[in-house]
């Protein structure tokens, strides 16, 4: 019986690439180049499938080898001489194995990972980082205090809006309480691995190790003065791993300072204060903006009254008479009064919004502030989103929409900065900032030679699904996205001083995807525009 082992042909394709520009760009900043990643996980999938068919086609070729053989030896041990006195018998003993069991053993070690392994290789180039997945877990994190929201809402995926549910397994937690650790941030390391530890209690099957997790959670919560709290912790962990140093050597220093603290018979002012001090380990460094500035990203902003509300209007606009306007004049509304942002809607379209994006995806790079120090250009923690400059004679496109900002603000944009175009990431935010340069900085837009930002153009490109709305904390407004319109407000006083109440910032995006446009317009060519007055303030 000749045993025959057909080759195994074993096609891995070596499908959607990312484009050599994206090779690692800080994706954790920008949903739009996240997408991406998608497409390459879904082609690693397909080429892990065909490598498992190889495999299983290798394994049944060697299965029905060992059924065919195991049959022929039982009947041939039975009767040894008897079976090899038949000479086709003997022949087919000897070319078996001389031939086929060595034909056999170059299957077996034939290694069907060759094409999956090359996939890998070519891919890893554009994986993701550790700074993506520390990024990317910092951004929950920030949500959940933007948010207020608790973990067992945040791993159950339970978040308003959502498409596609999902949740966080307890070696997820484990993961994020782990990477809050090395940050020093033993509030959310409290917090994350006591999850974990609660979805282990429920029965959670999982790789996460109660052992391991007790050990960050104890120190965390004596890092933020809970002794009697992490004693408990600590002894529970010795219950599972008696023999653990770490603990046993924490839980003497544990007693050593609980009897000291006995013997100074602290007075119970002293117990409240301690209390007090723990509960506010989490808002320490938290300033009364950053406060106010959270509120109004979960819209519990303060109220306009309703006579500040009388005087907010909404109307047909034609730019002053602009010519292209008056037969077909735009629809705003006022958004807000002091300072007076305005918005217009349905003033670009989705083919022009989907132009815009299609310009500047490729580009999309790390978003950039003003280091005041330095004068220069740098990546900052506060602002996590990726951006790209469009000029007007790229595009059709981009010129049109340059033109209508003009026709619309009355200002001249041949002075104004390029069309910015900004995707945000995971929790993506941009904190309190200014769009012009303050006393201070007198150099911020020297190279330009264009004078001071005077006014901001906002274009919302997408509608978002939780979050993401535009906050000024001075005043108390909250401008929400919506898609295909658009927000203007002045930077400056018509004297040139700045108006310190147009401070403004994007809160993290809690669900969805946020695009945005703008166009910071500049002071020169606007003399006859938007004349000076005396007064500073006017």
């Amino acid at each position: 019986m000749a045993m025959a082992f057909p080759k195994i042909w074993y096609s891995v394709a070596v499908g959607f690439l990312l484009p050599f520009s994206y090779a690692h760009t800080d994706f954790f900043t920008s949903i739009g180049h996240m997408t991406d990643l998608i497409n390459t996980e879904k082609d690693l999938v397909v080429s892990l499938k065909d490598y498992i068919k190889a495999e299983e086609s290798k394994l049944e070729q060697i299965k029905k080898w060992a059924e065919k053989l195991d049959q022929l030896t039982d009947t041939a041990t039975k009767d040894p001489e008897g079976f090899l006195g038949h000479p086709v018998n003997a022949f087919k003993l000897m070319k078996r194995l001389n031939t086929e069991w060595g034909e056999l053993e170059s299957l077996v070690l034939k290694d069907m990972s060759d094409g999956f392994i090359s996939n890998m290789t070519i891919q890893r180039q554009f994986f993701p980082n550790d700074e993506d997945q520390t990024g990317a877990a910092k951004a929950l994190l920030r949500l959940q205090d933007t948010y207020n929201l608790d973990t067992d809402t945040l791993s159950r995926g339970n978040l308003p809006g959502v498409k596609h549910k999902s949740f966080l397994t307890a070696e997820d937690c484990f993961e994020l309480g782990k990477i809050a650790y090395t940050e020093a941030d033993y509030y959310h390391t409290e917090l994350w691995m006591e999850q974990a530890l609660k979805q282990l209690d429920e029965g959670e099957v999982s790789s996460a190790d109660k052992v391991y997790i007790l050990d960050y959670l104890s120190y965390a919560v004596y890092q933020q003065g809970d002794l009697g709290k992490a004693m408990m912790l600590t002894k529970r962990l010795l219950e599972l791993d008696p023999e653990h140093q770490r603990a046993n050597g924490n839980m003497k220093y544990f007693e050593y300072i609980m009897a000291k603290e006995k013997e100074a018979n602290k007075s119970s002012t002293d117990a409240e204060e301690q209390t007090e001090k723990e509960t506010e380990v989490k808002k320490k460094d938290y300033l009364p903006e950053r406060r106010k500035y959270e509120m109004l990203c979960r819209g519990e902003g303060l109220k306009m009254t309703p006579r500040r509300q009388k005087r907010l209007f909404c109307r047909y606009y034609d730019g002053n008479r602009n010519p292209r306007y008056i037969l077909g004049p735009v629809k705003q509304e006022d958004e807000w009064d002091k300072p007076r942002i305005v918005r217009f809607l349905d003033i670009i379209s989705d083919e022009e919004i989907e132009t815009v994006k299609e310009l500047a995806k490729p580009r999309l790079s790390r978003a950039t502030v003003h280091d005041p120090e330095t004068g220069k250009l740098t990546t900052a923690h506060y602002r996590v989103s990726k951006s790209a400059w469009l000029s007007g004679y790229e595009s059709p496109v981009v010129s049109r929409i340059n033109t209508r900002i003009q026709d619309l603000t009355g200002l001249d944009v041949s002075t104004a900065e390029e069309l910015q175009v900004a995707n945000y990431g995971v929790g993506g935010q941009y904190e309190p900032h200014f769009d012009f340069a303050r006393a201070n900085e007198p150099d911020a837009f020297k190279e330009l030679g264009t004078g001071n930002r005077i006014a901001t153009w906002l274009f919302y490109m997408s509608d978002v699904s939780a979050g993401g709305a535009t906050v000024f904390p001075e005043v108390g407004a909250s401008v929400w996205p919506k898609k295909g319109t658009a927000v203007f407000w002045y930077n400056l006083f018509p004297s040139g001083e700045g108006d310190y109440s147009t401070r403004h910032a994007a809160c993290p995006v809690l669900v969805g995807n946020k695009w945005v446009s703008n166009k910071w317009l500049h002071e020169r060519g606007q003399e006859f525009r938007r004349p000076c007055t005396l007064s500073e303030l006017e």
